[in-house]
């Protein structure tokens, strides 16, 4: 077995091997194996309710699985307290020592475990956030985000081997959080620690993670790179979570070694058989809003290219950088539009007849069809899951 000492400069890798976690009438964690390399940065996503906190809990020894084992750099922590694991938490309510000075809350820990040195090592993990000049200040001295950072510094000075983020930047206001994110993942960096980052904030995520995992109902849905999730993504749930999608009943109509036809209430959309996840019958394809084009006229059919058409604006958004508009057809139903804004305002008016063309390369064909019938609403908002979630919750 390894000595958990040798993680004291370098972070570690986790795996957990059928892990469960089971309350009466519940199940939490269903089932769930993963591992996570030492020094990557690792992001558990999905919406309240999925797992994905008390997997964390479980990782921290705050909670005991039902059933399953937990290794840090292969060391089996499983009935480890806490204190003996060699993982810290940083978590959204800072938990700072009001009545310490910063220096002081930062050097604590160290102190507590008789590590030598406790100043000045808690002066090089201030320096490390850029706080170092605020030592002596107090926590209610401070902005949220250096807060935040403070906390930071406190788990990273005792080079834990996994350092766990529980939702760490959600009550941040969003330019401080986008500025939070770039400088996290600076420092894990550095630092060379494993992170394991539990959010039910998507875009924090893919920017800061090296690999995600979207769990959903105990499990993870899918696992991999964020713009992988992004681009191909599996299942239904995957494809609604991580961003929005257009999402339509197809059937298969023909195909060949590379392409597979489909009809869609009679229009023939295509999808590279190496992007869809079924081959024949009824499936479930998608596209992202953003690969969309808008014309004010039929386009000109040409190869490689889906057409859909003619339909209504039912709603034109303008949000700066591109304009989101809806249309709606009684054929395929309604389909969502991000234009970008490469001229002044937007390029099509509510209520103007549309077509929308998209590269047939930009297709996607998914395992699951929620619905069975008919063409699927592509609604699904980010603020529309997250308020799915509350009332799950």
């Amino acid at each position: 077995m390894t000595n958990p000492e040798v993680f004291a400069e370098a972070g570690a890798d986790l795996a957990l091997v059928g892990i469960e976690k089971r309350y009466p009438g519940f199940t939490a964690v269903d089932n769930l194996d993963l591992n996570i390399p030492a020094g990557s940065f690792f992001a558990l996503l999905g919406p309240s309710g999925c797992g994905k906190t008390t997997t964390l809990r479980l990782v921290a020894g705050l909670e005991d699985p039902t059933a399953g084992k937990i290794l840090i750099g292969g060391t089996d922590v499983t009935n480890l307290k806490p204190h003996k694991r060699q993982v810290n938490t940083v978590f959204q309510s800072y938990a700072l020592f009001p009545h310490m000075s910063i220096l002081e809350n930062v050097a604590f820990g160290l102190r507590r475990r008789g590590i030598g040195s406790p100043v000045e090592k808690a002066k090089e993990a201030l320096k490390l956030v850029e706080l170092d000049h605020i030592g002596d200040r107090k926590p209610s001295q401070l902005s949220g985000g250096q807060q935040q950072r403070v906390a930071l510094a406190r788990a990273v000075v005792n080079r834990p081997a996994l350092l766990l983020l529980d939702e760490p930047l959600g009550a941040l206001d969003l330019k401080l959080r986008r500025q939070m994110q770039h400088e996290l993942k600076e420092i894990q960096h550095e630092v060379g620690l494993t992170f394991l980052h539990v959010t039910h904030d998507q875009e924090e995520a893919m920017t800061m993670a090296d690999t995600v995992a979207v769990m959903n109902k105990g499990r993870i849905e899918q696992l991999g790179a964020p713009e992988e999730l992004y681009e191909l993504p599996r299942t239904v749930f995957v494809a609604n979570f991580l961003g929005q999608s257009n999402l339509f009943q197809v059937t298969v109509s023909g195909s060949t070694d590379q392409v597979l036809h489909t009809d869609l209430q009679g229009h023939r959309i295509s999808v590279p058989r190496a992007r869809s996840a079924k081959d024949s019958g009824s499936m479930t394809i998608g596209v992202r809003p953003e690969k969309l084009r808008l014309h004010t006229a039929a386009p000109t059919e040409a190869p490689g290219v889906n057409v859909l058409g003619p339909a209504r604006i039912t709603d034109v958004a303008f949000i700066g950088v591109s304009t989101q508009y809806t249309i709606e057809s009684e054929l395929f139903g309604a389909v969502q539009v991000f234009a970008q804004n490469v001229e002044a305002g937007p390029v099509a008016s509510l209520g103007q007849e549309v077509w929308v063309s998209w590269l047939a390369e930009h297709t996607f064909g998914l395992e699951d069809d929620p619905t069975g019938t008919g063409a699927l609403a592509t609604d699904f908002s980010t603020r529309a899951i997250a308020a799915q979630a509350a009332l799950a919750e």
